[in-house]
Parts: C-alpha cells; sequence; structure tokens
C-alpha cells in the first residue's frame, strides 16, 4: 500500500497519470529516472522546467555560461535579479526548479563539458537532452552516447525555426550519419539571426515529449523522423532519416573523435587578459561575417584579419577560423563568445 507520502506525491501528477500514454506506472518510471540537460540556455531551461514539473526524479544541468539581460526574453528560468547578479545559468536554474518542485534532485554544473569530464557528469544518466549551441559539443554528445548505448535528443533553434532528432544508439541512424561534417558556411546563432522564443519552446517541448516516451516505455510512440518546424511560416516538416550510413564514422567504424579530443579545437592562453581558440577546417568568409555582426558592434576587416569589439570584447579572427579574444582568460568564456557570434 502507498504511504500517504507517496499518494500526495503521485496526486501532483494526476492530470498527468490520467494520460493514457503515461498512467501510474508510468509515472512511477519518470520518478525512478536521471536525465541530464547539457545546455541551460533557451532549449534547455524549457526542458529542464517541463522535466521537473513532469516528476522526473533527477535532474543534471550542465552550462558554462551565465545569465544576461538578454537573455530573459526566452530563457524561462531566469528573472531580473539573475541577469543582474550574473548569476551562473545551472546554478541560476537549479534554484527555480528547486522551487517549482522539491520532489525532484537537481545536480547543476557550472562548466564546458568536454571529453576530460561527460563521462563524469553523465555517466548515470538514462538519457541525455541536447540544450547545446554548438555542433562541436553535440559531436561531443553523439560520440559518447553511440560508445555507450545511451538514448540522446538533438535539438536546436534560431531565428523562428527549429529542428529535433531522437538518436537511439544501434537502432536510429546518429548525428554523424545525418550530418558527417559540420554544415559549411556561416552559422546563424540567436545573437547573429535573433530568435522567436515560441520556436524555442516548441523545440524544447517536442525533445522533451519524445523523452518521457522513452522513460515510460513507449518507444513504439516515438517520431522516428527529423522533425523541422518553422513558427513564422507556419511550417511543419518530417523528413525520414533513413537508415544509419554505412560508412559512418561513429556508428560503423565506431571511432569517436571527438570524444579523444583529437577533433576539438584546443584553446590556449595567449597574452593579457585574452584566449586563443585554434578552430580546425572552418574558413571563415569575412565579407559575410562582416554583415553578420555589424549590427552587434564595430566591425573591421582586411583579407587576412577581422575584428570584432562588442561589449568588452575584442575579437580578432582569420581565414582559417582561429581567433584571439580579448577581455577574459577564462577558456569556456572564450569558447562560448566563439560560438555565439561565429557559430561551430
Amino acid at each position: 500500500m502507498d504511504s500517504p507520502a507517496d499518494s500526495r506525491r503521485l496526486g501532483r501528477y494526476s492530470r498527468q497519470i490520467l494520460f493514457q500514454g503515461i498512467g501510474e506506472a508510468g509515472q512511477r518510471k519518470l520518478a525512478a529516472s536521471r536525465v541530464a540537460v547539457v545546455g541551460c540556455g533557451a532549449l534547455g531551461s524549457q526542458q529542464a522546467a517541463l522535466l521537473v514539473r513532469a516528476g522526473i526524479g533527477e535532474i543534471v544541468l550542465i552550462d558554462r555560461d551565465f545569465v544576461e539581460e538578454s537573455n530573459l526574453q526566452r530563457q524561462v528560468l531566469y528573472d531580473e535579479r539573475d541577469a543582474a547578479d550574473r548569476t551562473p545559468k545551472a546554478l541560476a536554474a537549479a534554484a527555480h526548479l528547486e522551487r517549482a518542485n522539491s520532489d525532484v534532485r537537481i545536480v547543476a554544473h557550472v562548466a564546458d563539458l568536454v571529453p576530460g569530464n561527460i563521462e563524469k557528469f553523465l555517466t548515470d544518466s538514462d538519457l541525455v537532452i541536447d540544450g547545446t549551441d554548438n555542433f562541436e559539443t553535440r559531436y561531443l554528445l553523439n560520440d559518447y552516447c553511440v560508445q555507450s548505448g545511451k538514448t540522446w535528443i538533438y535539438g536546436a533553434a534560431v531565428a523562428s525555426s527549429g529542428v529535433c532528432f531522437t538518436i537511439r544508439p544501434g537502432i536510429t541512424p546518429c548525428l554523424a550519419c545525418l550530418f558527417p561534417l559540420i554544415p559549411a558556411g556561416l552559422h546563424q546563432t540567436c545573437d547573429t539571426s535573433g530568435i522567436l522564443n515560441a520556436a524555442a519552446c516548441l523545440v524544447a517541448s517536442i525533445q522533451v515529449a519524445e523523452a518521457i516516451k522513452v522513460l515510460v516505455g513507449a518507444e513504439n510512440e516515438l517520431n522516428g523522423k527529423l522533425i523541422s518546424i518553422d513558427l513564422w511560416e507556419t511550417r511543419f516538416k518530417l523528413v525520414d532519416a533513413g537508415l544509419q550510413a554505412d560508412e559512418c564514422r561513429v556508428c560503423r567504424r565506431r571511432e569517436f573523435v571527438h570524444l579523444s579530443g583529437t577533433k576539438r579545437a584546443p584553446v590556449t592562453l595567449c597574452g593579457r587578459d585574452s584566449v586563443q581558440i585554434h578552430e580546425r577546417e572552418k574558413h571563415l568568409d569575412f565579407a559575410a561575417l562582416a554583415v553578420q555582426l555589424s549590427p552587434l558592434g564595430t566591425v573591421r576587416y582586411t583579407s587576412n584579419v577581422l575584428r570584432f569589439q562588442v561589449d568588452s570584447y575584442d575579437m580578432t579572427m582569420f581565414p582559417d577560423g582561429r581567433a584571439i579574444i580579448k577581455g577574459t582568460t577564462d577558456p569556456a568564456q572564450a569558447r562560448s563568445l566563439y560560438a555565439r557570434y561565429v557559430g561551430s
């Protein structure tokens, strides 16, 4: 027989339990689950909020950044005090989530997810949800999850559009099957192309729905396709992702180059108050980049170098993707700035 405390906890989720796809048995499975949310920005903050309110037993939050005022338009867990205090996102998210549901255990890591810590942060999680803003971390997640056989849910949102796909190692294509190489050219980011908050919320909501299906054992209800949306154009598209690619370096050849660190762009301290990013295999089109960055700060460039000044940072970029970021000695912050303004 359930104790009064158990009955109270189940009563909290009564409307969710009434849903036939979950029921009481499914709710108990959710309470016994551990989910990792990687990135606590527009996607991750919404994912975490929904997961905590759904009664997931434990949520692991991983984010390297801090709250800024411009985040408040779309990142639902934060408020003006968090922005004024420049609180690390993982800690601010944890504080808000604990007030929303004290039954859920929140574990927050203020960290850049890298090959050296990914095992420690993700090993006990039943499932991983992508709330990141760059391909470098997504390929790292893909390597780790395929190697460990862990389901993860890819997602991205920028401007009014977004995509998501549930990756089940050994069953579905992985991210490297879909995108063997980082897509060429400049990448849109929220800081350069803006974002409609509803687009991020929709992508995150689909990701969480897919996660709940996996956690309650309803894998037959998974969408199984790459979901693409554009809310400004009111367009919803399901793309058949096909089978695992025969020559996929991750699924088939088991070459986990991002997990080993051999594909990670190294970062070094470079003089006083600056960090150098040694980006690999990335050609920068300065003319296009200047158009993208000019509304955000001061841009000057020649054929050999582009200089971008924004807030208290001075970013000097080179055609091969290398960049020197002056105004910080924190490698994680330098990576964040590079991903924010250049893409990854």
